[in-house]
């Protein structure tokens, strides 16, 4: 069928009843069962679902790379109205990377480091349309124009290992797009990407997909991604569809259990740590061998009813009323959407912050580098990593420090630490200062009171060791108790307060999932009765239902030690949840600091109300004012004069003399604490509007509070 006539309403992939199972020494693994969904032409839908639900499986299936032991068991996939599992080898080759292209999550697997940028781009007509070098020249230009990357004749001469990721993954994206595929596949396309450069190639992605008719299939664990770039969603659990229906279906009258757990997961605005906590979604998916019997949520679920749920198998069941909404639960009309799960505590007493238990006074952390020093001569090269950082943390309190990569917010934690010396400045923990002193020369009881817990918990435990063993390994360290009997009781303690049974201090890591790690590594950085705790995206690598159990986690402790937390993120819905104040870096500058009403509110630093701006909020009531930051962030190398923003501010041509160019900006005290290092006048401030604000009451909505 020629696709310039094709009917806009016959789908261009349909999914009927698929299933797909992994074979493996251990037998027959069922990942995917009886999945259906169906894209249109131009249509973008969103898969959503914790980590193993099957939502990569879906989108390789597709792509019929499931390696040589996937297999599809079941169902059909119909590709423009033909079935792929009757296309031959050589028509499913022609059809991969021209008609159907797919975009993985980490761009650098998807590029080669030995070839040139513009080679592998030229690849793709060259070898799917046999065109003149020339035209595949001229086309791959235009598609990295498309894609905004600057000076693209650059670009096609460098290598990939000579570009930033937000500007690999745009690579990626150009080289996906040069075919014009009718399908596109995106596999969390953006999860290793800064906020900011999220929100860029989220636009360009809606963009390309209007420019070019394509449609899409979004993987993300991301709600709010969901819902800035996709028409319809389907969500995933175990392997099945447990809802599926358009977006705002979905997001505003959810039917199935999940769906609302994940919800309840997120911190979305209205979320409050005393008042309205997070809800977990308890338990832990089931491995495919040992899914229940009816409902494979059923284990998980706060509406659970024996002898209801758990008959037989449950088909996806339609909605009333609702255009094509479909939820995998038989329970759905009876309901109370509104009601919180009991047990649930939600009037937890709010901490009061005592007295400063860190500060940091005017620290500046600078490296000298050369390539040529390392072998004599040459002049070396100093970065900037941090540039007159000066903030307090008091007892009880939980400061976030945010920023996009390189700002200098590890550097400024490997410091106090003490992996790392300060160039001068002054740091002082609890009277004591230790700024000067590397972690190998502190005394034991100043290691045990600043600890850190690490954003990869795979990466923190040994695999060779026990659980219990590597935490009394830590008590030794750190000499507590006085006998092993003594460290093996408090270890147990320890499980205890991470809410971890005890029988797990037997387990060695491999047998742990990610968020039971990374309770491990909390159990770890309070083992020595921590005064400062340093979390570094301690949540990020996990899912969301995970990241609201460990979230909840820290708070709880902190309530009970009153340990002080410097909280490291770049999710500010995450953060505008857990922190008392902000402190917002920039090229090794804080850039504002003040407490989290603050910093949420106008007046903004221009950057902190781009950061605002590029945070994805899983909420239909929500009005946000885009700003997409154009430009990459500066190399700390070769930092710009005057303001460190200065080259990406969109105020700039309000300042005058030039001043953003020429001088760094004084700290602008704008009251209570809230400082900006900005050069703007203080009307310019004044007028400035909330970046995100409700478009309706969110209690208009008709039973939608999650």
């Amino acid at each position: 069928m020629n696709e310039a006539v094709r009917d806009p309403a016959q789908p261009i992939l349909e999914i009927e009843n698929l299933s797909i199972s992994f074979f493996t020494r251990a037998g027959e693994i069922p990942a995917v069962m009886d999945f259906s969904c169906s894209v249109l032409p131009g249509e973008a839908m969103g898969l959503v679902g914790e980590s193993g639900c099957g939502k990569s499986t879906v989108a390789l299936g597709v792509m019929r790379d499931l390696s040589n032991v996937g297999e599809i068991v079941g169902g059909r996939i119909k590709f423009q109205g033909r079935d792929m599992g009757e296309m031959s080898e050589e028509e499913l080759r022609r059809i991969r990377g021209n008609k159907i292209a797919m975009i993985y999550q980490e761009p650098m697997a998807s590029l080669n480091p030995a070839m040139k940028i513009g080679r592998q781009l030229m690849e793709v007509p060259l070898i799917h349309e046999k065109v003149s070098k020339d035209e595949a020249y001229r086309r791959s230009i235009e598609m990295l124009e498309a894609v905004r990357l600057p000076d693209p004749e650059r670009v096609m001469k460098s290598y990939p290992h000579q570009l930033s990721g937000g500007q690999q993954q745009r690579i990626v994206i150009a080289m996906a797009l040069l075919s014009k595929p009718s399908l596109l596949l995106l596999d969390e396309p953006t999860t290793a990407l800064d906020v900011t450069v999220e929100a860029g190639i989220v636009d360009l992605v809606k963009g390309l997909g209007k420019e070019f008719g394509t449609s899409m299939i979004f993987v993300s664990h991301n709600l709010g991604l969901i819902l800035e770039t996709c028409d319809r969603i389907t969500v995933m659990y175990s392997g099945e569809a447990v809802e599926t229906g358009t977006v705002r279906d979905v997001f505003e009258r959810m039917r199935h259990p999940y769906t609302q757990g994940l919800f309840r997961s997120i911190p979305l605005p209205g979320a409050d740590k005393n008042t309205r906590p997070l809800i977990a979604i308890p338990g832990q998916l089931p491995l495919p061998q040992d899914r229940p019997r009816g409902c494979n949520f059923g284990p998980r679920c706060h509406h659970f009813v024996d002898g209801v749920c758990n008959v037989a198998e449950i088909p996806m069941i339609p909605v009333n009323g609702h255009d094509n909404h479909f939820s995998r639960c038989v329970r759905f009309d009876e309901i109370d959407w509104k009601a919180v799960p009991e047990g649930t505590h939600t009037d937890k007493e709010p901490i009061t912050p005592g007295a400063p238990m860190l500060k940091v006074d005017e620290l500046k952390k600078y490296y000298r580098v050369s390539a040529n020093e390392v072998f004599g001569g040459g002049e070396g090269r100093v970065v900037k990593a941090n540039e007159a950082i000066s903030f307090e943390a008091r007892e009880a309190e939980t400061v976030a420090i945010v920023g996009e990569s390189g700002c200098g917010k590890s550097t400024l934690a490997k410091v106090l630490l003490g992996l790392e010396t300060a160039s001068s400045g002054k740091i002082t923990l609890a009277n004591q200062e230790i700024q000067s002193t590397p972690v190998e020369e502190r005394a034991v009881d100043t290691v045990s009171s600043i600890q850190m817990v690490f954003q990869n918990p795979f990466d923190t435990l040994n695999p060779s060791h026990s659980v219990g063993s590597q935490i009394i390994r830590t008590l030794e360290k750190f000499r507590i108790g006085n006998s092993v009997a003594e460290r093996r009781q408090r270890m147990f303690e320890l499980l205890d307060l991470v809410k971890l049974p005890r029988a797990f201090a037997e387990r060695m890591p491999r047998q742990l999932s990610g968020g039971q790690k990374q309770r491990i590594g909390v159990a770890r950085a309070f083992a020595g009765r921590a005064r400062v705790v340093v979390a570094d995206e301690p949540v990020s690598a996990l899912d969301v239902s995970v990241q609201a159990a460990v979230t909840e986690l820290l708070m709880d402790i902190q309530r009970e030690q009153k340990t002080t937390m410097l909280f490291i993120s770049h999710d500010l819905s995450v953060v505008r949840y857990i922190a008392d104040r902000v402190v917002v870096m920039y090229l090794g500058y804080i850039v504002e600091q003040g407490t989290t009403d603050q910093i949420f509110s106008p007046p903004y630093h221009p950057y902190t109300e781009a950061l605002l701006s590029a945070i994805p909020i899983a909420d239909t009531s929500v009005v946000k004012k885009r700003i997409v930051l154009e430009g990459e962030i500066p190399s700390a190398m070769n930092p710009p004069t005057g303001c460190p923003f200065q080259t990406r501010c969109r105020y700039k041509h309000l300042v005058p003399d030039n001043l953003c160019e020429t001088q760094v900006p004084p700290l602008k005290e704008l009251g209570g604490g809230h400082k900006s290092l900005c050069w703007l006048s203080d009307e310019v401030l004044a007028g400035m509007e909330p970046v995100i604000s409700l478009g309706k009451a969110a209690d208009d909505k008709s039973d939608t509070d999650v």
